[in-house]
């Protein structure tokens, strides 16, 4: 095998999955002159290949793999080389059946599809290892392999297991945490119902019980699947890391909230070299690029603010929802160059050629059924086109105008069972918030509760915190900091509730944050279906309000905005603002949508001295920004022809359903 150097990373990544194994030698050739066709500078290989790589135990076949490097390297093409350890081969499972992941319910799942995983089994782990040595020392220093993909999208289709060997981890996990019995017994309140431990072997998984079981383990329970997961994870980046030395390695995460609830991404960002993330449109009836944007964002946010690559969306449309509808013409551009805006270095897809077998022929691919005279393929050839022109973009950063807080953690908690109402959710309000600061045009920056302290109110005049149920202690000194250094803050209902073992915080609601809001709720007052509530601003504006209320009691200082002027809680305060230094902190106690949110997101855009961007709705401006110069990309998902003002002060047209890309120097 060639021992040079691996080349580094391509300027910008454009391609996608590739499957050569699915297909006859003779296809490879086309497959190979179509991507040069088509643009194509990198491609994801191997990921599902395990049992072609390795057919029987001990048993390589390396021939058709360096085949295909081969051809993909002569044509210039990258190659993000996986690991296959997402998918053990049958042969596996046949010796090692207890690699299976057992429900909570106790039913062992079968080998046949994807993901079927136990992390904590020692078989499998060893099986990984293996077979990402081989693949290390073969293709360690080959120079057509520009990153390494470590399993696929860990987390999905499930994480968790409940067999035995996990229960035994757990117990390990557990003693490590918390290192005696008295100190898990006090962090999971287990006086309560009478479950306190005399014996390390006494607990289990918190499998099925016969009724709520404890929050607080299974709580910990969840961070500790996520755990063993990420120590699978960086014993294969570390075993590449020693074979094939700068080359950047990484695994896809699914950021957006909607796809992959059970990794914190937070904590998986410090492990990879390069963050990279898939995103697929969940079309559900809603604005479908909103989200797109809130998950570019949160990718961003994740890394750091640096580069990161979007490693798999689709062509046109998936095969996993109940109703898949096509992209519309111009939709692929629009989607691709969204993430691009938003800092990624690339827009890769899933996949290359159409499958004609298995569970995703009907998913959407680069190269379709119908071949190169179909829609989808022009648009992916413009595309190609598109990112090579804006290969001098790479290294630059998306300038983002406010922030908000996002926590998995806080999201798994909030989740379990017998909250004071089955309405409540997080990820609503998350969508909600953004959403209503999309429609003004503003980039976001997320930050998780941990990471409160960095920022910084002169760059970041509104930080909006839509549902943080679990807070840490620290996170109230941060904000404090933040609001009297001149920052302005949005807290929505439910926040700053419970520690980390979710465990009330001492004193009235709401906890962590009761003194930075300078108020106390005495009592939660959901909502019941269907039931609402008007809500009355000081200056005469009328909000209708549903799903929660709260009895308010402002402190000094704490100025009532808005009342509820009906239900069980009427006349008491539904907005609030508390000055604070040179800042404010501002206080949501009920859930508003649509313009009524709005409304209350622009007095706070206005306290924090922000003027949203003046474009049509569905427009969108983002700006990412080097030392040459600046790309403003304007992206337009309306059916109209706008016009957008750029940083000299002149205006230019976008089409609608177009992106226009605007190079502007420093």
């Amino acid at each position: 095998m060639p021992s040079a150097a691996p080349h580094d990373r391509l300027p910008l990544a454009f391609g996608g999955d590739y499957n050569p194994e699915q297909w006859p030698q003779e296809v490879w050739e086309e497959d190979v002159r179509l991507m040069r066709e088509a643009g194509v500078t990198m491609v994801s290989l191997g990921i599902f290949a395990w049992s072609r790589i390795e057919p029987r135990p001990g048993e390589y076949d390396f021939e058709w793999l360096d085949h295909i490097i081969g051809m993909l390297d002569e044509a210039g093409i990258g190659v993000d080389l996986a690991t296959p350890t997402v998918v053990p081969p049958a042969w596996f499972y046949r010796a090692h059946p207890e690699a299976l992941p057992v429900t909570r319910e106790g039913v062992r799942l079968a080998f046949g599809s994807r993901g079927a995983i136990c992390h904590s089994n020692p078989d499998y782990r060893a099986a990984a290892a293996s077979i990402t040595s081989r693949i290390g020392e073969r293709y360690g220093r080959h120079p057509a392999v520009a990153m390494w993909h470590v399993h696929n999208e860990y987390g999905a289709p499930v994480l968790s297991c409940f067999c035995d060997t996990c229960a035994d981890a757990f117990r390990a996990w557990l003693q490590d945490r918390y290192g005696t019995l008295g100190a898990l017994n006090q962090a999971w309140g287990t006086a309560f119902w009478g479950q306190l431990y005399g014996d390390w072997e006494e607990i289990g998984v918190p499998r099925a019980t016969p009724t709520v079981g404890n929050p607080a383990q299974q709580l910990d329970f969840q961070r500790f699947a996520d755990g063993q997961a990420r120590a699978n994870f960086v014993a294969e980046r570390d075993i590449l890391h020693r074979l094939s030395p700068g080359v950047p390695v990484t695994t896809n995460f699914m950021v957006a909230p909607s796809q992959c609830a059970s990794i914190d991404y937070w904590a998986w960002a410090d492990e990879v070299d390069l963050v990279t993330n898939d995103h697929y449109l969940i079309t559900d009836g809603r604005r479908t690029h909103v989200n797109l944007a809130l998950a570019a964002d949160l990718t961003r946010s994740v890394a750091g603010g640096g580069p990161w690559l979007l490693l798999e969306h689709s062509p046109s449309g998936v095969n996993w929802q109940p109703h898949n509808p096509a992209k519309e013409p111009g939709q692929m551009a629009r989607n691709s160059l969204g993430h691009v805006a938003r800092g990624s270095e690339g827009a890769l897809f899933f996949q290359w050629r159409q499958s004609r077998s298995g569970a995703e022929k009907f998913h959407s691919s680069m190269l379709p059924h119908g071949g190169t005279g179909t829609r989808v393929w022009r648009e992916v050839t413009d595309l190609g086109r598109r990112i090579a022109d804006l290969a001098d973009l790479r290294g630059t950063r998306t300038r983002a105008d406010v922030a908000m807080v996002w926590s998995w953690d806080s999201w798994w908690a909030q989740g379990l069972e017998w909250r004071p109402s089955e309405a409540l959710d997080a990820r609503e309000r998350l969508d909600a918030f953004y959403e209503a600061l999309y429609d003004r045009h503003l980039t976001v920056d997320f930050f998780a509760p941990a990471g409160l302290g960095e920022v910084d109110p002169s760059r970041y005049p509104l930080l909006v915190v839509p549902q943080l149920y679990s807070a840490p202690a620290s996170v109230a000194a941060d904000l404090e900091r933040y609001v009297a250094r001149g920052g302005t803050l949005l807290v929505s209902y439910f926040s700053g509730i419970v520690d980390e073992h979710d465990a009330v915080h001492p004193g009235a609601y709401p906890g962590a944050l009761r003194d930075v809001l300078g108020l106390t709720v005495e009592e939660f007052d959901p909502l019941l279906p269907g039931e609402r509530i008007p809500v009355r601003t000081t200056s005469g504006e009328v909000f209708e309000a549903d799903v929660w209320s709260e009895y308010v009691v402002p402190g000094d200082g704490c100025e009532t905005v808005a009342v509820f002027a009906g239900g069980r809680t009427a006349g008491r305060p539904a907005l609030t603002r508390r000055a604070l230094g040179d800042g404010a902190a501002w206080y949501l106690a009920t859930r508003l949508t649509g313009d009524d949110l709005a409304a209350v997101v622009d007095l706070t855009l206005a306290d924090a001295g922000t003027v949203p961007v003046d474009l049509p709705r569905d427009v969108e401006l983002v700006v990412r920004e080097g030392e040459s110069g600046s790309f403003r990309f304007a992206i337009n998902h309306s059916s109209s022809d706008v016009k957008v003002v750029l940083a000299d002060g002149s205006r230019a047209a976008v089409p609608a359903g177009a992106v226009e890309v605007f190079r502007e120097p420093r």
